[in-house]
């Protein structure tokens, strides 16, 4: 009796255990992307372009528009603009426009993060939502949002990014439901942000 009782005891303790590992490696490998396991984007915690930490979770409930911006592209002026245009008419309803800096594509968002980010944007009188730290959206080290968001919506030729400004729609409840071509208007994706809200 007192050994099944040990055993017992031995099998509880190492259920606890093996418990208590896999929710510390969870969390773990969910910091340095474990993208596949994220149920949403609300799994997600980024730096904003003071270097702070931003959860994702912070937006639960909205609809959220995630572009990859840069300053020196010829799609730049257009999307600032259209994108300042989108947050004015559906920001009190409930979007929210995630912008993150990207130099990948020939070097075409040479600003800084910081201050060097917020007066490129004063310049270029863009309102366009929430600003990030420049991340990379492809490649090994793209950032974790970034894997995810493909493998939910990949692309016409396979999911990496083709260029800046490549939008992500996401529903109220965090899940990436559409992807548009850098050269879609951000007026053109009105229609299906209408439909979210």
């Amino acid at each position: 009796m007192a050994g099944r009782s040990m055993v017992s005891l031995l099998f509880g303790a190492l259920a606890i255990a093996l418990g208590t590992y896999m929710y510390i490696t969870k969390q773990i490998d969910m910091s340095g992307g474990d993208f596949k396991n994220a149920a949403s984007v609300y799994e997600f915690t980024v730096k904003d372009t003071h270097g702070n930490d931003v959860s994702l979770e912070k937006y639960k409930g909205r609809v959220l528009l995630v572009v990859n911006i840069a300053s020196k592209c010829g799609l730049t002026k257009n999307n600032y603009q259209k994108l300042t245009e989108l947050k004015e008419k559906f920001g009190e309803r409930g979007l929210t426009i995630l912008n993150f800096p990207c130099n990948q594509f020939n070097s075409q968002m040479p600003e800084s993060d910081g201050e060097a980010m917020v007066c490129h944007l004063r310049d270029a009188k863009a309102d366009i939502g929430e600003v990030f730290a420049k991340v990379n959206v492809n490649g090994d080290d793209a950032a974790p949002l970034y894997k995810y968001l493909k493998a939910k919506q990949t692309g016409t030729l396979g999911s990496g990014l083709k260029w800046n400004f490549t939008k992500f729609l996401v529903n109220k409840e965090g899940i990436p439901v559409n992807r548009y071509a850098p050269t879609t208007d951000p007026m053109d994706i009105a229609k299906d942000i209408e439909k979210l809200l």
